[in-house]
């Protein structure tokens, strides 16, 4: 049985990719800050027959990342680590406060950082794996009212293109997903998009990511 362990896995694609990837028949080790979104996700994946287990972790402090990681690989195996969690804040550059723009490059940036350190040895002595860092279309191109958290993204693009570079003679491979915007709960506290429906939901994009994964460096979702 294969193992996939995904950040942010309680609310929003991380949600949709967990139930995905469980239905593959897949032990999906949920991470994020609150235990009680993670349980849910874990009890329906339990009661549709699948293999869960949830892990509190601030992947923004890498000491307890690299616990958490040590601690996990006692008693499993991890094929692919995903890194999905992220935040954001809309509108001016100047309406931003310091703690909205320290809270998105803390968790975009650093956490996927954090999280890449601690998986590599792990991937590097099992001989095989896949870190996939989820990073959409804000690490293409700029958007209005969107400068810090595309720069998050532009940054977290830059980290992976390195480490397809810095790995490449080796079995790991890392890939970057480029998808638009979903309706997840990440808009809720924001009017920046003002008609949702037009997105694409979570579980289509995790669909898409599942069934078209193949290790390949980069993969596109509606460009």
């Amino acid at each position: 049985m294969k193992s996939v362990l995904i950040t942010g896995a309680g609310t929003g694609l991380g949600k949709s990719l967990a139930l995905r990837y469980s239905t593959e028949g897949c032990h999906v080790y949920l991470v994020g800050r609150t235990f009680q979104t993670l349980e849910k996700v874990e009890n329906i994946i339990k009661q549709t027959g699948g293999n869960a287990t949830s892990i509190v972790c601030d992947i923004t402090d890498y000491n307890e990342v690299q616990t958490t990681i040590q601690s996990l690989l006692k008693s499993a195996k991890i094929d692919i680590f995903i890194n999905n969690a992220g935040t954001g804040c809309f509108g001016p550059l100047n309406s931003y406060t310091n703690e909205e723009i320290d809270q998105v490059m803390a968790t975009n940036v650093k956490g996927t950082i954090n999280m890449t350190r601690a998986a590599i040895p792990v991937l590097l002595e099992q001989g095989e794996g896949q870190i996939l860092n989820i990073i959409s279309t804000a690490g293409l191109r700029g958007k209005k009212n969107e400068s810090v958290y595309v720069a998050s993204k532009f940054a977290v693009r830059g980290f992976t293109e390195s480490l397809i570079k810095e790995l490449e003679e080796t079995a790991i491979k890392v890939t970057a997903v480029y998808m638009g915007g979903m309706d997840t709960p990440f808009w809720k506290e924001t009017d920046h998009i003002k008609d949702r429906s037009r997105l694409k939901s979570p579980d289509e994009v995790a669909k898409f990511i599942v069934e078209q994964n193949t290790g390949q460096a980069e993969l596109f979702i509606d460009r």
